[in-house]
């Protein structure tokens, strides 16, 4: 696969004030390129680069008209837009009986359809522009789940499934798109996970046996933050970008280990599979 070398690139970044998002923003000024960092607060750290390259814009993704709002300003400042990254989100950790409603709703807000209010803010300017490349903001959750993370999960989850048919749907407008699946990373994104309030004994061998785990894991069970940014700017420009990059050896296990157990699944069943076809 070759680059593709154009003028420096335009990103529109969601979830930029910290975690990938920040270090995304931090990669593409150093590279010469230009960025309208989005997040609730707006704000951005006074030595990411020149204010001439750097619009901060403070916007919500969980508010369709916040979303539209930060993508035309982006416009008028840059007139176009070349990649965006759909990043923000956040974790809830508990079983899934212990979520409550309110939870499991607040999450699916911000990472399902605040996803989907960047998808129908941008895709109208990628559209016109016939080019762009989407990076969808995943994670190896999203092939896989342990016990703890099942909502989460299912965000990801949902997030892979309309990125497949969104793929497919703007392929012929040459417009990219890639989802994004990082390993365990040392970011905020764990300290800042809501969790569970009503939590059962029933769970504690498996739900807090879980948290307890990822709690002892040592720096090096961690992807670095600069590695993920790096792998993500790797793949950005190329002719033929992957659907899914994965990021961390450890969260590429893990999703191997789902896709076996599933082909196995497959192949054990398929007598009662084929069994049912009329």
């Amino acid at each position: 696969m070759t680059e593709i070398v154009n003028t420096p690139r335009i990103w529109f970044i969601t979830g930029a004030s910290s975690g990938i998002g920040l270090e995304l923003t931090r990669k593409a000024l150093a590279a010469g390129e230009s960025v309208a960092a989005v997040s609730r607060a707006g704000a951005a750290p006074a030595d990411l680069g020149p204010a001439e390259r750097l619009l901060p814009i403070a916007a919500d993704v969980r508010d369709e008209a916040s979303v539209h709002g930060a993508v035309e300003q982006a416009v008028d400042r840059f007139g176009r837009i070349d990649v965006v990254a759909n990043n923000a989100g956040y974790g809830l950790f508990g079983a899934v009986e212990e979520a409550t409603d309110t939870q499991a709703r607040a999450v699916f807000d911000t990472n399902v359809f605040g996803v989907l209010n960047v998808l129908r803010a941008v895709l109208p300017v990628l559209r016109r522009q016939r080019s762009g490349h989407i990076l969808q903001g995943s994670s190896f959750y999203g092939q896989t789940a342990d016990p703890g993370v099942g909502l989460l999960a299912a965000t990801k989850y949902a997030v892979e499934g309309l990125s497949d048919a969104l793929a497919l749907e703007v392929a012929p407008l040459n417009i990219k798109v890639t989802l994004i699946q990082p390993a365990l990373t040392a970011t905020p994104f764990l300290g800042n996970l809501d969790a569970a309030t009503r939590t059962h004994e029933d769970y504690d061998q498996t739900v807090r046996a879980t948290q307890k785990a990822i709690g002892e894991l040592p720096p090096s069970a961690f992807a670095s933050v600069e590695g993920v940014a790096a792998g993500i700017r790797s793949i950005v420009g190329r002719d033929n970008p992957p659907r899914r990059l994965a990021l961390g050896g450890s969260g590429a296990e893990a999703m191997l280990s789902a896709l076996q157990a599933r082909m196995t699944d497959l192949e054990k069943w398929a007598e009662i599979t084929r069994s049912t076809d009329g």
